[in-house]
């Protein structure tokens, strides 16, 4: 039997919820869990944990929303983390980790040998996270590393910890997509990011929502995809004091560059499936994580309200391990 997916938002999780979740992780047929929102008790939550680390199947784990409310439950989180070898998505958007949390979580984390798309958006992180979440985007060749990053609405970090974070981007051999949206970060910082996005050879996907650009930016990011070669793909500027027409002529660009791309790729022979790998990154950018609308003009911690509707969306996971994972998500 193929591996099945458990989803729940939002409920009180019984013992006897809790223990069918945990016989079906230990069964390996379970390749994504969601239990977004949702209230247990912290015996409950351990025995989750534990059977995460049994679990050989499980790919995406989504604890988004306060699950991860504790100390005690971080622990069980990067216990469960160090054993479980199967594990390539984890969401803790909207989980009170800050810094000590990323503290507990960091060796499991930088050492999983599948793990490539990491949310910590909202998660009160500040320098000494990012400087922890900067060695999980090794150098080229040093070793594997995180595919996709999001780290929205994480006001606590200042200027120098964006900056080393740009760094990292710039040199990560790895990175597909970062987000940042929501986060204080100014044209400073931009223009640090756009320097990072020229060097890197693998960043396809930037969200820059809501972090308190002007035009400045946007002539330096127009600037670039005009004038240098570049694997970026999609740039998100929206809720930014940025004209209408700068950002069009930068979408025109990058889809230029991308049609670009689809021509040179090498047809597909007669008979053969078409491959996720083809499909263009502005298909694949199809964030699955939770989004926020800020509070106006004040980079204060986000009201919980869901980026679409509360319907089932079909979304295409690209932090596969040589195949991308095709889920019905419910956001």
């Amino acid at each position: 039997m193929l591996p099945a997916s458990i989803q729940i938002t939002g409920e009180q999780l019984s013992a006897a919820e809790v223990q069918d979740i945990c016989e079906s992780l230990k069964e390996d047929s379970v390749r994504l869990l969601s239990v977004r929102g949702c209230q247990l008790s912290d015996r409950d939550f351990g025995r989750v944990c534990r059977s995460v680390a049994e679990s050989r199947s499980l790919a995406q784990l989504n604890l988004n929303l306060a699950v991860v409310s504790s100390v005690s439950r971080t622990r069980h989180l990067a216990d469960a983390l160090k054993t479980n070898r199967s594990l390539q998505t984890l969401f803790l958007h909207g989980n009170p980790l800050l810094d000590a949390g990323l503290v507990t979580l960091n060796a499991a984390l930088s050492t999983h040998p599948a793990l490539v798309s990491l949310d910590l958006g909202d998660c009160m992180l500040g320098d000494e996270a990012l400087r922890l979440i900067c060695g999980m985007l090794p150098p080229d060749g040093a070793k594997s590393g995180l595919r996709e990053l999001t780290l929205s609405a994480n006001p606590g970090i200042s200027s120098k910890g964006w900056a080393r974070l740009t760094i990292a981007v710039a040199h990560s051999s790895q990175l597909r997509v970062l987000n940042l949206d929501y986060n204080p970060l100014g044209d400073r910082i931009a223009g640090m990011l756009a320097v990072a996005v020229a060097s890197s050879r693998t960043l396809e996907a930037l969200d820059l929502e809501g972090t308190g650009l002007t035009n400045q930016s946007a002539q330096v990011f127009l600037d670039m995809v005009e004038n240098y070669p570049t694997s970026l793909r999609v740039l998100v500027l929206s809720e930014n004091d940025i004209s209408p027409e700068l950002q069009q002529q930068i979408c025109d660009l990058l889809s230029e560059a991308e049609d670009d791309d689809d021509r040179a790729a090498t047809p597909l022979q007669p008979g053969h499936a078409s491959s996720s790998a083809l499909l263009p990154i502005r298909d694949k950018y199809q964030p699955i994580r939770d989004k926020y609308q800020p509070i106006r003009d004040k980079y204060q911690h986000p009201a919980w309200l869901p980026h679409s509707n509360s319907s089932p969306q079909m979304v295409l996971l690209t932090s596969g391990l040589g195949e991308s994972l095709l889920a019905e998500t419910e956001m």
